[in-house]
């Protein structure tokens, strides 16, 4: 096939919606696209089609070993792709009962956390980034804010401080760019987790890494290691950007934030809006067919990529209107994915991001964009939607009426 849409078009852009609405146009429910130049797969948009992918892995596989153009070697080893669709030893890029093995450690440890701890942790943490700024009056509320708060509760999760919490941060922005010179910055984080890793097995202490190296479900450094990415990326990636999101609707869509504000839509409310109308992963991959199959009247053949659309599955009208108020409650999005790949980690992502809103809500007053909203540029990424930063201005704190 020629001539195909590359699928950060759906990413980059504006308005999403629209590129999906046009791949839709031409092709149907199932788009083939372009993940780059050479290399083809198939971009499911059907929110039905979507969950017949996901939820069956007789025919479609989770493990790149099945995917044709990677055990052919037409992508090339230094391909972009690789951090995000290369193999690997952990849950993501397994099936059956090597899945439900390697998962069992991340829902375990994600059982295990105290809540009121790791709430109260939040909150301080919030809170003390506000304070550095708060009487300046600007502020870039992803650099300052929305990127840091994921990144010390989930690192902090693991016993990372935050002197590599940086260097973490530049490596998982480099990881979801899937650009050519992504993959050094990935063995970044494998070497900064093998040194915490060695530290906690001669010093165990309270946190995930310990209980990692521990839990009888890993059965070696690699598996562990590649856990603790697996966990930590999806963490610290995905509520970035739902925080990003969240605070961008509410400063540059006057109904969202005047719904927010005026208390007409409850926090919960207004995430799960944000969740349907630009998830934390627009795009996820992947899966590969395991034979020969139709999908939406798309001839997928064996080894076939097929690319998540979550965005555009979520705005399937067989699922999601238009009107808010008809909404408010319906949580039948694709945001987490679903089937046995389904996000282990929903409800702490909700609650790092509801406290991060909440916060800002109530500390940051007058706050407003600093540039045009449509001015605001997002992180390269096939697969993610992130502002790329988001400078606002507000009334100091020591200026502030209070109420």
């Amino acid at each position: 096939m020629t001539d195909l849409t590359p699928i950060s078009a759906t990413t980059v852009t504006h308005d999403p919606q629209a590129s999906y609405q046009a791949l839709q146009d031409r092709w149907g429910l199932v788009a083939p696209v372009e993940l780059e130049p050479g290399i083809h797969a198939w971009l499911v948009m059907g929110h039905h089609e979507l969950c017949q992918v996901v939820r069956n892995e007789q025919l479609f596989s989770r493990d790149p070993n099945n995917w044709r153009l990677y055990t052919e070697q037409v992508v090339a080893p230094d391909s972009g792709l690789g951090p995000m669709m290369f193999p690997r030893d952990n849950a993501y890029f397994a099936d059956g009962d090597k899945h439900r093995r390697l998962r069992g450690p991340l829902d375990d440890g994600l059982a295990s956390l105290d809540e009121h701890r790791m709430s109260r942790f939040i909150r301080s943490t919030c809170t003390d980034l506000i304070r550095k700024f708060e009487d300046q009056g600007k502020a870039d509320l992803v650099s300052d804010y929305a990127a840091v708060v994921p990144m010390l509760t989930v690192a902090g999760l693991f016993g990372i401080g935050m002197e590599q919490g940086e260097q973490l941060r530049q490596g998982l922005i480099a990881l979801f760019s899937s650009a050519e010179n992504s993959q050094e910055p990935a063995l970044v984080i494998e070497r900064i987790l093998t040194g915490v890793m060695h530290a906690r097995r001669a010093a165990p202490t309270d946190d995930l890494t310990t209980a990692f190296l521990r839990h009888p479900g890993l059965r070696d450094d690699f598996e562990i290691q590649q856990s603790m990415v697996l966990m930590i990326s999806a963490g610290y990636e995905t509520t970035t950007t739902w925080i990003a999101q969240t605070l961008r609707l509410m400063l540059a869509d006057r109904r969202f934030g005047g719904r927010l504000r005026g208390g007409r839509l409850g926090l919960d409310d207004a995430l799960d809006e944000v969740l349907w109308r630009d998830p934390p992963m627009s795009n996820m991959p992947a899966r590969y067919a395991l034979v020969d199959c139709e999908l939406a009247g798309m001839p997928i053949q064996r080894g076939d990529a097929l690319i998540l659309g979550l965005a555009a599955a979520n705005a399937d009208p067989r699922v999601h209107t238009d009107d808010p108020w008809l909404e408010i409650g319906n949580r039948s999005h694709l945001a987490w994915s679903a089937g046995p790949h389904a996000c282990p980690a929903q409800r702490a992502g909700r609650m790092i991001t509801r406290i991060a809103v909440d916060t800002a809500l109530h500390r940051l007053h007058d706050v407003t964009l600093a540039l045009p909203a449509d001015e605001v540029m997002l992180l390269p990424s096939p697969w993610t939607r992130c502002p790329a930063s988001l400078p606002v201005r507000f009334t100091p704190s020591g200026q502030a009426h209070p109420g």
